[in-house]
């Protein structure tokens, strides 16, 4: 092992060039607003007062779920954003190559490589869900065949114009902001009337088969379970935003501010807005007749938007807020497209995106797409265990890139197959608490113990120009 070479690198590692300290600029300038867009997404933001359970992440009041909130946001930043943008900014190298220290210089182009492809047209298809309902509100044509079009056009822009879109998401993250702070003037005198006891009573008349409010403990780690989930992907490529970072500051500020003050800014807006409807008797009883019609009980603060607003503002509202959802849509295309462009360099990438648009269509189609939440578990079970190797990796080697490893490294990809395999059991029925930041405990213990007993692959030094 002692023998390894620059020699027997792929050429994707060896023909990678850093990024310049000339091309990098002021966290409020490149990583703050590009994360912060992210979490104005109104799909990020809608679910958060929701679960499964009686009064959903409100059944224990306000206090603890922005408490939650709060912690998942921390958790975010530390855990999952701060050691890749770390690598990125002191390494100037993107996840994929940077990824090789910790699943090695041929298992990295597969992980986080390819995974980070594929898991986009999850995204893809949530966003195309969505947007396609909202659209379908304004414009006669059938929600399916909102689908169709939307999820075939954003893969094609994301393929081919991305510049443009990137234009055009200067502005649009203004609606959902708008719309927030809107709905937040609308609710906020209620907001201190809102009693969680009083909630659960209505959902308990309105829908009786749902299961049992959920205890303090219960609520934090559902709230974790979103918004890690939500985020984990895009704490990877924090990897690639440190790319364009100048300094530890740069890093640690854009993490603060466009990632946790982001989560706490827009789903603790929503949270505070559930809590307003449901502290007014009259939009309350709004409410229960909305959910009534649509035989559920309204608990995600897009749906109350007719509620507060007025059904007709509310029409032209939720179609805006579809519409800036698309710049998002094509992002996650470009990702899958440059994802795919490195790991499957043989094959034309509109096949390969056009092959993922499909899947991204049929999910959305078919409504499984819906269930945000069990989305977010499959991609917090895949990428939280990513983050947790990464993490100990990076602390292992004295908090710097120790560079690509040979092979397959054993230590990265086992550590990766066990948080994976704890962090998916709760889309088989099987309780974990908080899934995707278990499934990252679970990859930074194995990771970390696997490299003690020896089962990491030597380091392969790069060439002397490095």
């Amino acid at each position: 092992m002692s023998n390894q070479t620059a020699s027997q690198l792929p050429d994707y590692i060896t023909s990678a060039k850093p990024n310049s300290q000339g091309n990098r600029a002021p966290w409020y300038k490149n990583t703050a607003p590009t994360y912060a867009g992210i979490f104005l997404w109104f799909v990020f933001w809608q679910d958060a007062a929701k679960a499964a359970n009686l009064g959903g992440t409100l059944a224990q009041g306000l206090g603890v779920a922005l408490g939650g909130l709060v912690v998942s946001a921390l958790i975010c930043h530390y855990l999952f954003y701060l050691v890749p943008g770390l690598l990125g900014m002191k390494t100037g190298l993107p996840l994929y190559i940077v990824g090789t220290s910790t699943f090695g210089a041929k298992g990295g182009f597969f992980m986080p490589g390819f995974l980070m492809g594929v898991l986009q047209f999850g995204w893809l298809g949530v966003n195309t869900y969505f947007a396609s309902l909202a659209l379908a509100e304004v414009i006669p044509v059938p929600a399916q065949a909102l689908m169709v079009i939307w999820g075939l056009l954003a893969a094609f822009v994301g393929l081919k114009g991305i510049q443009y879109v990137a234009k055009v998401a200067t502005f649009l993250p203004l609606i959902p902001l708008i719309t927030l702070l809107l709905l937040l003037a609308k609710t906020a005198g209620s907001i201190g009337s809102f009693d969680p006891a009083k909630l659960i009573a209505l959902q308990q008349v309105a829908a009786p088969t749902t299961p049992s409010a959920l205890g303090v403990c219960s609520v934090v780690a559902v709230i974790m379970t979103y918004v890690v989930g939500f985020f984990a992907t895009a704490g990877a490529a924090g990897v690639d935003f440190g790319t364009n970072s100048r300094d530890k500051k740069d890093v640690s500020m854009g993490g603060l501010i466009g990632v946790a003050l982001a989560i706490v800014f827009t789903a603790g807006i929503s949270m505070l807005v559930v809590a307003g409807v449901y502290g007014s008797p009259e939009l309350s009883a709004k409410a229960v007749a909305a959910g009534a019609e649509k035989k559920s009980f309204i608990l995600d603060s897009f749906n109350l938007i007719p509620v507060v607003l007025g059904a007709e503002a509310a029409k032209w509202i939720m179609f805006a807020l579809a519409v800036a959802a698309f710049p998002p849509a094509c992002f996650s295309s470009f990702i899958a497209a440059n994802s795919f462009k490195t790991t499957l360099p043989k094959v034309n990438p509109f096949i390969s995106v056009g092959i993922g648009a499909a899947v991204s269509i049929v999910l959305a189609v078919t409504k499984l797409a819906g269930d945000a939440i069990g989305v977010f578990v499959i991609i917090g079970a895949s990428f939280g265990p990513i983050c947790g190797a990464m993490m100990v990796d990076y602390l292992l080697s004295g908090g710097k890139w120790s560079g690509p490893r040979a092979g397959f490294n054993p230590a990265g990809w086992i550590a990766w197959l066990l948080g994976f395999i704890v962090g998916i059991l709760p889309n088989m029925g099987v309780h974990v608490p908080a899934a995707p930041v278990t499934a990252f405990i679970i990859g930074s213990v194995v990771y970390f113990v696997c490299a003690k007993v020896g089962l990491q692959s030597a380091v392969v030094p790069l060439p002397a120009k490095r």
